[in-house]
């Protein structure tokens, strides 16, 4: 059982997973004009983890199959990705400044929201313990 019901240790790992994808936005911000640089992102791994409860039994019937095991489950649902489909400039960069500034826009507002909610939950514990003072 935890302490927090598990809300607090989901919404750290948004936070750390909105953090990634800020700092690999920069990182392709920051080389939009290098030579051959090819853009990054960060995806999710296990996107069914996020999705699925722990609880969900599932039948593998290949050793290639997902394993729902708890085991599995508890790695970082997100890694960074490399684009090498594609190339934009001349000079073998696939950085689309536009596109990076949008995704840039949205990380941010996401990661306000992200901490809103979390220091609400602290806020509510705080309230709790002073016994509704």
């Amino acid at each position: 059982m935890s302490l927090f019901g598990g809300t607090i240790s989901k919404l750290e790992n948004s936070i750390d997973y909105a953090t990634l994808k800020n700092q690999t936005i920069a990182n392709n911000i920051a080389n939009v004009d290098t030579a051959n640089y090819k853009a990054k992102k960060v995806s999710f791994k296990n996107v069914l983890n996020q999705q699925v409860d722990h609880t969900f039994q599932a039948k593998r019937t290949h050793p290639k199959h997902v394993s729902f095991d708890s085991t599995s489950l508890s790695k970082s649902p997100f890694r960074v990705v490399t684009d090498q489909s594609t190339s934009f400039n001349h000079n073998g960069n696939n950085v689309d400044i536009d596109k990076q500034m949008t995704e840039l826009a949205e990380n941010q507002i996401y990661y306000q929201a992200l901490i809103d909610r979390i220091n609400g939950k602290f806020n509510s514990l705080n309230t709790v313990i002073k016994g509704g003072r």
